[in-house]
This record gives C-alpha cells, structure tokens and sequence, in this order.
C-alpha cells in the first residue's frame, strides 16, 4: 500500500465538501480496514431517503381529495314513474281494452243516478227513475238499425198514416253528431218508406230553417242531435206530445272509441233533454225509449 501524507491527501480530494472530506481521512487514517461499516452508512441513508420519499408520495396521494357523485338511475326511475302518476288515462285506452257490450235499461238508469247524486235529493232521483216497462228492447248487436226498428215498431205503417200533426214527429233518433245523424238516415231507407224524415242537427242548417219546416209540414221522423232538438223544444218549433218513440244511439262508437255518452257535451245534453220532459212522458206511458 502507498502512503500518503495529510497535506496531499487533502490536495487529492479537493476543497468542495470540507466535513466530508475529513471524516473520509479519519476513517482511512485510523480504521482503513472499515469499508463495510461506510457502505452500511451509505446504505441507511439511500434506505432513509428512500423511506421518506414513500412516505411523501403516500400522503400525497393520501391527501388528494375524493369526490362523491349521486346516482343518477333512481333520479331518472323517480322522474318515470312522476311521469306515469301524472298521465291520465283517455276513454280511448279504457274502451279500447274492454270487449263492446251491448246497452240495457239498467245503463241509462244508473246514468241518471250518478248525474243528479250531488244536486238532487233521494225523493227528486226516486221520480227520475224510469220502470222496465218505459223502455224498448235494447240492441243486442246483431241487428242493422233498419231491422232494429222494424223489431220494436211493427206497426210503423199504421202510425205512420195517422200522423197528420204539424210541429211534432213520430219517432225521435238521437245521436252524438251531424255526420252520425246523415249514416243513420241512410241506413234506415227499408224502414222508413215514404215517410218524411227531418235533420234536426246544427251543421249548416239554422233553426230556424228547421222551425219554419215544421211549422209548414208533417214529419214522421226526426233525427239529430240532442242540443238541437233540446233548443227546438225550448223555442215551442217541435212539441213531443205526439212522438211515440225515443230511440238513443247507444252502441255506436265513433273514431276514438267514444259512444254518446262518453262524451261530456252530448252526455249532459242528453239528459237535459230527458229531463226536460221525456222521462215524464216514459213514466206516463206515451213515450218508449229504446237503446240502439
């Protein structure tokens, strides 16, 4: 081995880590045989820095901030079914899932009652009530409305040449528009004969036109709707003393599955008119109701 003084040593290392440089010589100087010992030191302190280093990199991700989201399935499941409570169901969706029925008395009676539960007393709903006697066969479905009527009037002939009254007509067909009123007509050609039949609707035809044709002619039949006949009566243009027969469109549905009395206009004039004086002249015996 070489032996070197102090002063060269120094001179050797240089002069930029002083302290470092001295401990270096102390160990070289007096236990040179130590090298463990120093790559120990070494050792610990890369494992210290290494250790300290984890230690920051921990906290640091120890103290990035967490973030919480809602779930947003139950908002959307919470808004669909807000959405299916406020949705209302149509006539339309109800009919069109039932199978058709054909129309009984009972029907009609039970009408009447739910319409005057709140605004009449039982005495007033007891003398609205119409007898089994008061109504007509009803159509079971199977029947054309010409052959319908030639069922529940076989002598229509009969009443037809007695009938020499103004301002009346034999029979009344109520129904829910002008357009069902001109297919009712129509289909009933085999039944009416030549007899004279009257529109009694609203559409393009003014009422008093419908007066003045009533005031001058005999009419057998009229159909229409039931505001307009309801109005006539009102003005003294069409007296019922001589109507025999009430017939009410009952079955027939129109384009949204709506019968007559589904629809809130036509259902309340109905029943004003039946009202008015029918169900008075049914309990009396000279009108008959049928349900077509």
């Amino acid at each position: 081995s070489y032996l070197f003084s102090p002063l060269s040593f120094l001179s050797i290392l240089g002069k930029n880590d002083f302290c470092s440089d001295l401990l270096l010589l102390k160990n070289f100087l007096f236990d040179p045989s130590d090298d463990e010992a120093i790559d120990k030191a070494s050792d610990n302190r890369s494992a210290t820095h290494q250790d300290s280093d984890s230690k920051a990199a921990v906290t640091r991700k120890r103290k990035q901030p967490t973030e919480c989201f809602l779930s947003q399935p139950e908002e959307k499941q919470e808004s669909t079914v807000k959405a299916k409570r406020r949705k209302k169901k149509k006539i339309s969706d109800i009919l069109e899932k039932s199978a058709p029925k054909p129309g009984v008395p009972a029907d009609l009676q039970n009408l009447l009652s739910q319409h005057f539960a709140e605004s009449r007393s039982v005495i007033e709903i007891e003398e609205l009530k119409l007898t089994d006697s008061c109504f007509l066969p009803a159509n079971d479905l199977t029947h054309s409305f010409s052959s319908y009527l030639k069922e529940i009037c076989p002598k229509w002939a009969k009443l037809r040449k007695n009938h020499r009254e103004k301002k009346s007509v034999v029979m009344l067909v109520i129904c829910s528009s002008a357009l069902r009123s001109l297919e009712l007509i129509k289909s009933m050609t085999a039944f009416k004969g030549d007899c004279r039949v009257l529109k009694l609707f609203a559409k393009h035809i003014k009422i008093k036109e419908q007066m003045n044709m009533l005031e001058k002619g005999v009419f057998h039949i009229g159909v229409g709707t039931p505001g307009r006949v309801k109005a006539l009566v009102e003005q003294d243009g069409l007296f019922l003393n001589s109507t025999k027969y009430m017939i009410l469109d009952w079955n027939w549905r129109d384009q949204k599955l709506r019968r007559m009395m589904d629809i809130p206009e036509i259902k309340k004039e109905t029943i004003d008119l039946l009202e008015m004086s029918i169900i008075k002249l049914c309990r009396e015996g000279s009108v008959k109701l049928g349900l077509f």
